[in-house]
């Protein structure tokens, strides 16, 4: 006998309207689609469900490029069309997952009023709180990774603007929210350290020449860049070797924020045994030019690692021996000094790190 079973109408709705989503933009995920006259009121979008495969709440403005706010020219990293989120103003998107999966979220956001401005991201029961006060290009745009594990089958993705400025409409602009499942590396036997090439990693999108912020670790509960947090105040920038050269693989970290830009990783180790922390330091060919320092830190030991650059790429290759102390060793990267790209004096930029290998060594 089969057996019928009969679900909910609140849930049949919730799997209907739900995207089946593949690694890529999301549906819409640029707001190239946008919202019938009827639904708006000058830029306000009215109607919750007038931007295709998005759900709209509180005041919402659907932004041209081009368009003008008094002196300023709200510019779109992507296409022709993005939305601003007033204070407490929200977009989500339901998408279906595989539960259990991790996914890294990656979207473009830019502050236009506020100073402090802040972006609340969430994929129930996960949540994040992204500053973008810092602007680390001089486009004024600059791509964000958020990481989550879908608990469910159907998960909704919230872009929130917790904001409370005198102008309502004030808020950050948002555009290509995009998307890629993540699977978290496992340390080997050549290799102690989780994820050492950086080659896992939130989904950077083929247009984009910035690079994508990881912002720091203590906002989320998962990193978008497995096995590595960014524990420090500001950002770390992931390149890819189809923008930036990298030293080693497809990808790497750029560290962009001087000593406020560090990452870091724990990794099981065996008190007393000494091990090799080798890794390499160079540029993204992103025209950052000058002397730079990467400081690597490894149990109780530090190594300074200088780097002359010229700008144009290039690496060196650098190791140190410790012995571990406990039996979980941390190891933690962060750039001496400050550097600003030579070609736009605005664009916050800093040593490329790529490669790194920790490896115990065997007594002879």
């Amino acid at each position: 006998m089969r057996t019928v079973v009969v679900l909910p109408a609140a849930v049949l709705l919730l799997l209907t309207t739900a995207s089946c989503f593949h690694d890529g933009m999301l549906p819409n995920g640029d707001f190239e689609l946008g919202p019938k006259p009827s639904d708006m009121k000058g830029t306000q979008v009215i109607n919750r469900s007038a931007i295709p495969n998005w759900e709209l709440s509180g005041f919402v403005e659907y932004i041209k490029s081009g368009q003008k706010q008094g002196d300023m020219l709200l510019v779109v990293p992507a296409g022709k069309f993005a939305i601003r989120l007033g204070n407490e103003a929200s977009i989500k998107q339901r998408l279906r997952l595989i539960k259990g999966m991790y996914y890294s979220l990656t979207f473009s956001a830019a502050r236009t009023c506020a100073q402090d401005e802040r972006l609340n991201i969430s994929a129930a029961p996960d949540w994040g709180v992204i500053p973008i006060q810092t602007v680390y290009s001089s486009y004024g745009w600059d791509l964000y990774a958020w990481a989550f594990q879908a608990e469910t089958e159907v998960v909704e993705v919230v872009i929130h603007n917790p904001g409370v400025e005198e102008d309502p409409a004030c808020g950050p602009l948002i555009d290509a929210v995009a998307m890629r499942a993540l699977y978290p590396p496992r340390p080997t036997n050549k290799n102690v350290l989780k994820n050492g090439g950086f080659e896992e990693g939130p989904l950077v999108l083929p247009n984009s020449t910035t690079g994508v912020l990881i912002p720091p670790f203590i906002e989320d509960d998962h990193s978008p860049l497995p096995g590595w947090m960014v524990e420090s105040l500001k950002a770390v920038k992931y390149i890819d070797i189809e923008h930036f050269s990298v030293p080693q693989g497809r990808r790497a970290i750029e560290l962009v924020a001087g000593k406020e830009s560090a990452i870091a990783q724990v990794a099981p180790a065996i008190a007393g045994k000494t091990y090799v922390l080798s890794f390499a330091v160079g540029d993204a060919s992103n025209a950052c030019k000058g002397s730079m320092i990467v400081e690597a830190f490894a149990g109780r030991d530090t190594l300074k690692v200088p780097y002359e650059s010229r700008g144009t790429g290039g690496f060196k290759r650098a190791a140190m021996r410790f012995v571990a102390t406990s039996n979980r060793t941390r190891v933690m990267f962060y750039s001496t000094f400050y550097a600003m790209r030579s070609d736009d004096f605005s664009s916050l930029c800093g040593p490329v790190i790529d490669d790194v290998k920790l490896l115990s060594v065997r007594k002879p």
